[in-house]
């Protein structure tokens, strides 16, 4: 079965010369498996099309995707857009009494299966011209549990609560207060229950607009789990979140799932690890389609997301696996020093942060862990020399390369011009292109403009005009925000890389537990109490760091079997008792 799918985003007809028309070997025969049509876009005829890839290749601005997938699954289209659009293959079932992961890459689908599981969206089951009555859906999904589920959805018999992914736009969406919200959607628990639960006390009397990323992820959190329904879905739950909130996120919803249906889509693989029972694993091309396989235990799906390749359905959906190394600690590391600082302090009027004296090496990568306002970012603009300390002084005589926490676009023009206008000479190097470019997966931004460029899309670009820079030491904080499970993976070995080809030193602030194990050679570990004092420890070895800063969340690591990933142990089993009591909270290898 092959699918023609136009991108119409970055379809840009004037600019180009109608190459998918012109090169079109059946369309120089005179048959026309490719129309212009009335908006000046191609039209590819699917049945007439004979998968060559000549339009894909020769398309300037990779607007085509044409794709071959199993016959198996022809009868499995849930829903399509329209002609040459997005289809959406298989959905997930939600069970009783367990949380339901989905587990795949941004763009295939999986906010749009929260729609057509609510009852938001009626499937279409492909017929985007004519779609399906909500009965003549019913008939087609007869005897499956998709049926039973969709019957009580649209007899109104089931309730349901979404949290939405981009918890940053309910201010625009919500006008008032935290209390104004929250005690609107009162039901299964009271606005006070879930204030001392999610810890909002502070929040609580301000404006939706005065809140903090962490903090609209909470509130949204909160108000999901008030409402009274009968499943729950938790679109991305963790972004904005530190690691100690994300465990008490997870054990909410973990709670929540022993009573209702919960459904999760989430990036952080150690935290999806933490939660799920069961995961759906979500093969696909961003924008072209998106295929549901079945339903794995959560062990198994992360492995084979990360392997690249599901041998159940014979089907490859990356060119190479995610591989995470077993590295000794570094304590032995014989390198000269890059900087050195002594103690370091900054005093704000409700704020103190105090770092111990540390050092950094030529050549080393530091992971940066902690709960948020804890002072982590204060110390990296410390670095950047964006703000002077209160107490001690750091060496400026390195040259920084600095990405901010909150990025916002501030330039007017195409991401490419303005890699042209910053570092013209590196961006066109063959280094670049290889290391930083191509795994980053920038070939298809450099066109469009930066102001109106996605949070993923916008990190991405951030992240390689980082690295671009020439400087002795790159300064990234939370590079992991708004990617997903895989662009999060390429960009840590995209870092990591880049440190060790060009010799160079990386800080790394973030809080996926995957992302800095990949990544780091040495970690800081910032304690405290969030918003009145912070202290900073470091850089020491990875064991020693995330022994300390383990101690702190009560979490203990192991190292999968089969792909050396970190797994957080269930709290109170064996392997978390016993390596409590050895002190090892951090796996050993």
């Amino acid at each position: 079965m092959r699918i023609a799918v136009l991108l119409r985003d970055r379809c840009q007809f004037k600019k180009c010369n109608q190459e998918c028309l012109r090169y079109c070997p059946k369309v120089r025969t005179g048959v026309e498996a490719v129309v212009i049509g009335e908006d000046n876009r191609p039209i590819i005829s699917e049945e007439l099309c004979v998968g060559c890839g000549i339009c894909v290749h020769k398309c300037p601005f990779e607007a085509l995707k044409i794709t071959q997938l199993p016959d198996e699954i022809r009868n499995d289209i849930v829903h399509q857009y329209g002609l040459n659009s997005f289809r959406l293959y298989g959905l997930p079932v939600p069970k009783e009494g367990v949380v339901t992961g989905i587990l795949g890459p941004n763009g295939i689908g999986k906010s749009t299966s929260f729609r057509l599981l609510s009852g938001e969206e009626v499937p279409n089951l492909g017929n985007y011209e004519n779609p399906p009555s909500k009965d003549e859906v019913l008939a087609h999904f007869a005897g499956t549990e998709m049926h039973d589920h969709l019957k009580r959805v649209y007899d109104r018999k089931v309730r349901t609560s979404i949290k939405p992914q981009y918890v940053d736009k309910l201010p625009s969406v919500f006008k008032g207060g935290v209390r104004d919200l929250l005690k609107k959607v009162e039901g299964r628990m009271s606005m006070d229950e879930a204030v001392a639960l999610l810890d909002l006390d502070e929040a609580i009397g301000r404006q939706m607009t005065e809140l903090s990323g962490g903090e609209l992820q909470r509130v949204a959190i909160a108000a999901t789990i008030m409402k009274d329904a009968d499943i729950y879905f938790f679109d991305e739950p963790s972004s904005y979140l530190d690691i100690y909130q994300r465990l008490r996120v997870a054990r909410i919803i973990e709670k929540l799932a022993r009573e209702k249906q919960v459904i999760v889509i989430e990036h952080d693989l150690a935290i999806l690890d933490f939660l799920a029972e069961n995961v759906y694993l979500v093969f696909g091309s961003e924008g072209a389609f998106g295929i549901y396989s079945q339903p794995r235990q959560v062990r198994q799906a992360i492995n084979v997301y990360l392997d690249g390749y599901a041998r159940e359905e014979n089907m490859r959906f990356r060119d190479t696996q995610i591989v995470f190394e077993s590295r000794p600690p570094r304590s032995n590391w014989e390198q000269f020093d890059l900087l050195e600082y002594e103690t370091i302090e900054c005093q704000y009027p409700s704020f103190h942060l105090k770092v111990e004296p540390g050092a950094i090496k030529i050549g080393e990568t530091v992971g940066v862990v902690g709960p948020n306002a804890i002072g982590k970012t204060t110390f990296v603009k410390v670095l950047a020399g964006v703000q002077q300390p209160t107490v001690g002084k750091i060496d400026t005589s390195f040259k920084v390369s600095y990405k901010p926490q909150y990025i916002s676009p501030d330039f007017d023009g195409t991401v490419r011009e303005m890699f042209d206008a910053t570092v013209k000479d590196f961006f066109e190097s063959g280094f670049f292109q290889s290391e930083i470019a191509r795994p980053l997966s920038l070939k298809n931004l450099l066109e469009k403009n930066v102001m109106n460029l996605s949070g993923g899309e916008l990190q991405r670009v951030a992240i390689a005009s980082c690295l671009s820079r020439e400087a002795d030491i790159y300064l990234l904080d939370e590079p992991s925000a708004y990617l997903d499970s895989n662009q999060r993976m390429e960009a840590a070995k995209t870092v990591r890389r880049v440190m060790e080809k060009r010799g160079r030193s990386a800080l790394v602030v973030d809080h996926d537990i995957y992302f800095l194990d990949m990544v780091s050679d040495s970690i800081m570990v910032f304690s405290g109490t969030a918003g009145k004092e912070g202290l900073g420890q470091g850089p020491l070895d990875m064991r020693k760091g995330m022994n300390t800063f383990l101690k702190e969340v009560d979490v203990t690591f192991r190292r999968d079997n089969d792909t050396n990933r970190p797994r957080i142990n269930k709290p109170g089993s064996r392997l978390d008792r016993e390596q409590k009591e050895r002190g090892e909270y951090y796996y050993s290898g």
